[in-house]
C-alpha cells in the first residue's frame, strides 16, 4: 500500500527498530527494575540506555527526567491531571488535537479555568500576543500544540516558551507531530513538560510514549508498584519512579532507541527537508487538480511540517479516503480528532483529506496519488 498516513502513525519502521524490538523477546524478557538477578539487570540496562538517548535528543536535564508513558495522550494527561487543581488557569491554543481538548474539559468540571488562545494564520508574532492576553493571575499552565495535526502549522513554541517563563507559568508542549522531525530543547525552549509520541517521527512502535519532566508533578495519575521503595505505602517523589507504576512496555522502549538512531543517522534537518520537499511536490499537483481546495498555503520550510489537508469539490473526505483505499492508497478523511482546527479552518462539518509524508515516501508515490485523485476528480466532474 502507498502510505501517506504517517501523522497518525509511521507506516513504514525502519530495520533497526523491527530487530530492536524482535530481539527483546529474546535477549531482554525479564522484569526491569524488579529484580536482582543478570537478566533483570539486563533489561534495566537497556532501558536506561535508551533514557540516556531520549535525554540527549531533547536536552532533558537528565536521564530521570525521561519518563516512558502508554502514549503522547497519556503523558498529556498525566501533567494536566497532575499538576492542575479546581480555581486553576489553563490556557490552550485554538488548534489542540482531543488529547489535549478532552482532558481540559473534564478539568472544565471540576472547577479549572480554560481559556483558548486563538492562533494567527501566518503571523507568530500576533499568536504569542494572543497568548500573552489570554494569560491571567490564576493561570498555572499554558499548554500548546507544537504543529496541528491538520494544517502543519507550526507554533512559535520558543517565544511562548519565553513568555510562561517570564510570567512564572507552566509551559507544557504537545509534540506529537515534531519529535524527530524539527529540534527540540526543552531548556532553551523554556519547555516544563514535553510530551512525544514516538511511534511517528521517531519510529517507534505504537503504544509507546515519552514525557520529559523538568518539574515536579504533584499527584501522578497512575500509582503502584515501582520496584523500588517497596515499603512505603505512597508513590515514591524520584522520577522516573514517580510516574512509572506497574511494568514497562520494554520491546516499545528499545524500538524507541532504535527509532531514536534512525533518527540521529538521517539528521532531523534532513529528515525535514526530504519530508517537507514532497509535501511540496504534492501541494503543486493538488493546485492543478480541478475542484481542488486547499486550506493551508504551501508548505513552507519553518512554517510548516509536511502535513496537508484538502478536499475536492462535491465528494466528502471520507468518501475520498475510501475512494483512495480502493486504489491501495492510506490517506486520512474526516476530522482527525482535532475539532479545534477544523473550526478554525470552516471544515467542522465536512472535515478534510489529510495527506502526510514521511522519509520513506518516494516522489513515484506521490505522482500515484496525485494521479488517482485528478482521475476521481474528473469523474465528479462527469457526474454533473
Amino acid at each position: 500500500m502507498v502510505y501517506f498516513d504517517n501523522a497518525a502513525t509511521t507506516g513504514k519502521k525502519p530495520l533497526g527498530v523491527i530487530k530492536a524490538v524482535t530481539n527483546a523477546f529474546y535477549d531482554l524478557s525479564a522484569n526491569p527494575g524488579r529484580g536482582g538477578h543478570r537478566a533483570s539487570l539486563k533489561a534495566s540496562e537497556a532501558v536506561y540506555g535508551v533514557r540516556k538517548k531520549a535525554a540527549a535528543l531533547f536536552g532533558a536535564k537528565g536521564e530521570e527526567n525521561v519518563i516512558f508513558t502508554p502514549s503522547c495522550t497519556a503523558a498529556i494527561n498525566y501533567v494536566l491531571k497532575g499538576i492542575l487543581k479546581p480555581k486553576d488557569g489553563l490556557v490552550i491554543s485554538s488548534l489542540e488535537h482531543n488529547s489535549v481538548t478532552r482532558p481540559a474539559e473534564t478539568l472544565r468540571k471540576i472547577g479549572v479555568e480554560l481559556t483558548v488562545a486563538e492562533v494567527i494564520f501566518g503571523d507568530k508574532e500576533a499568536t504569542v500576543r494572543s497568548f500573552e492576553r489570554a494569560i491571567k493571575p490564576n493561570t498555572k499552565a499554558v499548554l500548546c500544540t507544537h504543529a496541528s495535526n491538520v494544517t502543519g502549522e507550526i507554533m512559535p513554541i520558543k517565544q511562548i516558551g519565553e513568555l510562561c517563563h517570564k510570567k512564572g507559568v507552566i509551559f507544557i508542549v504537545d509534540a506529537a507531530q515534531t519529535a524527530g522531525v524539527l529540534p527540540i530543547d526543552v531548556c532553551e525552549m523554556n519547555i516544563d513538560f514535553l510530551c512525544v509520541a514516538p511511534h511517528k517521527g521517531l519510529y517507534a512502535p505504537m503504544g509507546t510514549g515519552i514525557l520529559i519532566a523538568s518539574k515536579n508533578i504533584e499527584q501522578p495519575l497512575i500509582e503502584g508498584g515501582t520496584g523500588v521503595n517497596s515499603a512505603l505505602s505512597v508513590q515514591p517523589d524520584e522520577y522516573p519512579e514517580r510516574l512509572e507504576s506497574g511494568t514497562l512496555n520494554l520491546p516499545g522502549i528499545v524500538g524507541i532507541g532504535a527509532g531514536i538512531d534512525f533518527v540521529n543517522s538521517k539528521g532531523c534537518e534532513n529528515i525535514y527537508k526530504a519530508e517537507l520537499e514532497l509535501a511540496k511536490y504534492i501541494y503543486n499537483g493538488l493546485k492543478k487538480i480541478s475542484g481542488c481546495i486547499l486550506y493551508t498555503p504551501p508548505p513552507e520550510y519553518g512554517s510548516f511540517v509536511p502535513v496537508i489537508s484538502f478536499n475536492l469539490r462535491g465528494i466528502s473526505a471520507s468518501d475520498t479516503a475510501n475512494l483512495l483505499n480502493n486504489a491501495n492508497i492510506a490517506v486520512r478523511g474526516g476530522l482527525h480528532c482535532a475539532p479545534f482546527a477544523h473550526k478554525r479552518l470552516g471544515t467542522i462539518e465536512s472535515g478534510t483529506v489529510r495527506i502526510s509524508t514521511a522519509v520513506f515516501n518516494t516522489k513515484r508515490e506521490a505522482e500515484y496519488l496525485l494521479s488517482t485523485l485528478n482521475s476521481i476528480s474528473q469523474k465528479i466532474r462527469h457526474r454533473k
